[in-house]
């Protein structure tokens, strides 16, 4: 739908504990990302043409925090499809942060969001703490992620 929603931290109560299979057969999980680190969860798949529409903006948020030396951590969550054809779709597009493959992972991915993105695509900002504080439902701009994680990166 497009709806923005940011989370107030005295507000925030979802911690995410993500953990599974990444397209390209490593691991990932939150707790693998770094202490301390705002984190960006989008959740996509090749066959949803506007997660396809939006991957260029999350790849150019992505790089801007990684060469601004940000404590920022994506990752996407590769929704209904095998791992080989989620890694060509990276792969074609230049997408260089981590994807979980929601099939190989057994569905845990999926689960542990418990809800809290209900679209395909979906992308959560979780604080420094693991918790949930804004979610866009529907495709993500690049400008309108970078305020919302600025936003997060700004809190003490």
């Amino acid at each position: 739908s497009g709806g923005i929603e940011q989370i107030p931290p005295a507000s925030r109560t979802t911690t995410l504990a993500l953990t599974g299979q990444t397209v390209d057969g490593g691991s990932w999980s939150t707790a693998q990302q770094g202490a301390g680190k705002v984190g960006v969860v989008n959740v996509w798949g090749s066959w949803c043409p506007p997660c396809v529409g939006e991957t260029p903006a999350l790849q150019q948020a992505w790089t801007a925090y990684q060469q601004a030396g940000k404590p920022v951590a994506f990752v996407g969550v590769d929704k209904m499809e095998s791992s080989e054809s989620g890694a060509a779709f990276l792969s074609t597009h230049g997408v260089t942060y981590p994807s979980i493959n929601d099939r190989a992972s057994e569905g845990a991915p999926v689960v542990a969001l418990a809800g809290s993105a209900p679209a395909t695509p979906s992308t959560l900002v979780l604080d420094r703490q693991g918790r949930i504080a804004a979610r866009v439902s529907g495709p993500v701009t690049e400008i309108t992620l970078r305020t919302l994680v600025d936003a997060v990166l700004a809190e003490s």
